[in-house]
């Protein structure tokens, strides 16, 4: 398969359109859409829509990533070849839920860093999955056990989240205990709207939807924040809430269940290096961490 083709494919949805996909890879726009084309008839399907911006079609996403696995081991062979004492770092792009960054993901990544850079996405470890699937990154925390095609699946342990709020809050809106009647009333804070724990939580209370007022704090750190703050109740991870429960700023709602979250490490089926020790300190301080996941 012609690289420059592959290349030409990666630089458009990129860059958005031919035009920027040319001034990236400093050719004309014609001689990008030619390189599409030619890949296109080579593999007998249409790999992009040609609309603004430039998205992939369900061919093309499997070519997409085919392109940026080529793209991640010609630069891994060049850094083994590179002579010893060149200044030249892998790049390791991630999809890493918000939960996992605030708290335990950082330190284990920590002790790379002067070894390689990173391009870490957030994203809902409901959701991450589709950023492999495209090639926007090499490995992502997922809750998805089943290996998405051309990965695979580890299992990293269990979240355990328990519905907490300020004790002020308690004594405001769970005076009288939590049940469907307060919980419809009580504001809640979610991170943002794919975040469902909290609606999944509220759905053990009752057939009807529960439709609080809410409040989005899209960042993890200030979520916990707002919750302590008493803006209002949610789900948070033992891993951050321990601290504030022990010191008595949060306390655990009188009902419902804690919500345990499996998180599975998938990552490019590739043997790289860099790939493969970000994937050993993962699993390591995801032991620490994380409960084990029992079947």
């Amino acid at each position: 398969m012609d690289l420059s083709q592959l290349q030409a494919l990666t630089a458009a949805v990129d860059g958005g359109t031919f035009d920027a996909a040319a001034k990236a890879l400093h050719v004309t726009p014609s001689a990008i859409s030619q390189r599409v084309r030619a890949l296109e008839n080579s593999v007998g399907g249409v790999l992009l829509r040609r609309t603004k911006p430039i998205t992939p079609t369900s061919v093309g996403l499997t070519y997409l990533r085919l392109a940026r696995q080529i793209e991640a081991l010609t630069a891994d062979a060049a850094l083994e070849a590179a002579q010893e004492g060149a200044d030249t770092r892998p790049a390791v792009s991630l999809a890493i839920n918000g939960d996992s960054l605030a708290t335990w993901v950082m330190p284990a990544l920590a002790g790379l860093a002067e070894d390689m850079t990173f391009d870490i996405h957030r994203e809902d470890q409901d959701h991450s999955a589709e950023l492999l699937r495209n090639g926007t990154v090499m490995a992502a925390i997922t809750t998805q056990a089943r290996p998405v095609q051309g990965c695979t699946s580890t299992p990293l342990g269990v979240m355990r989240y328990r519905p907490m709020a300020s004790a002020r809050f308690i004594d405001r809106w769970f005076k009288d205990g939590t049940d469907a009647a307060t919980l419809a009333v009580a504001p809640v804070v979610v991170f943002d709207e794919k975040d469902d724990i909290q609606h999944s939580f509220l759905r053990t209370f009752s057939r009807t939807p529960l439709t609080p007022p809410q409040h989005f704090v899209p960042v993890s750190a200030d979520f916990a924040e707002a919750v302590r703050l008493g803006f209002g109740w949610a789900m948070l991870p033992d891993q951050q809430s321990r601290e504030l429960l022990a010191s008595g700023e949060l306390v655990e709602l009188g009902a419902g269940k804690p919500a345990d979250v499996p998180l599975y490490w998938q990552q490019w089926a590739l043997s790289m290096s860099a790939l493969d020790r970000v994937a050993t300190a993962m699993a390591e301080a995801a032991r620490r961490a994380l409960s084990p996941i029992t079947r």
